[in-house]
């Protein structure tokens, strides 16, 4: 069993610029087009934290939030790599995101996810997220599913 570790890293750190880009491609893959994001794009002025899990020192997961107010966030860019799933690297990345949005004082984290992710909508609603309805520029958008979890002190 490899070592875990999930650490905070600067959004262009370049662990989290491979990771990133691996997701892109993957995205880019399973819709058939490079532009499927309906919302903004995250960028390193608006990610408010972003860590990622390294397995015997390797980066093999991430992802991060986008503060929306006060008291909550949206998720953005989790991944795994292919070789690294199943292996419960998600749940450290997504438990790590969730930490820190408590210390922070949030009690509520959103995301969205798409219909051609039908293992991410497994993912979120095994570790306690809810549908709700399409928010902010996801709002209108067919292939767009969107979750969020009350986060309990």
């Amino acid at each position: 069993m490899p070592e875990r570790v999930v650490r905070e890293v600067a959004f262009e750190h370049p662990d989290s610029v491979l990771l990133r880009s691996a997701q892109r491609a993957e995205i880019a893959e399973r819709y058939g087009r490079w532009d499927s994001e309906p919302g903004v794009a995250p960028t390193a002025a608006d990610i408010t934290v972003f860590v990622v899990a390294y397995d015997d020192g390797v980066p093999v997961a991430c992802g991060g939030i986008r503060r929306l107010d006060e008291t909550h966030g949206e998720i953005k860019r989790m991944f795994v790599t292919p070789a690294a799933r199943g292996t419960g690297a998600s749940v450290a990345v997504l438990s790590a995101l969730e930490d820190w949005a408590r210390e922070q004082g949030w009690d509520r984290l959103v995301l969205e996810t798409g219909t051609a992710q039908p293992d991410a909508v497994r993912f979120y609603e095994r570790e306690g997220y809810s549908r709700v309805p399409n928010f902010g520029s996801y709002a209108g958008h067919a292939e767009s599913l969107c979750f969020g979890k009350a986060l309990g002190g």
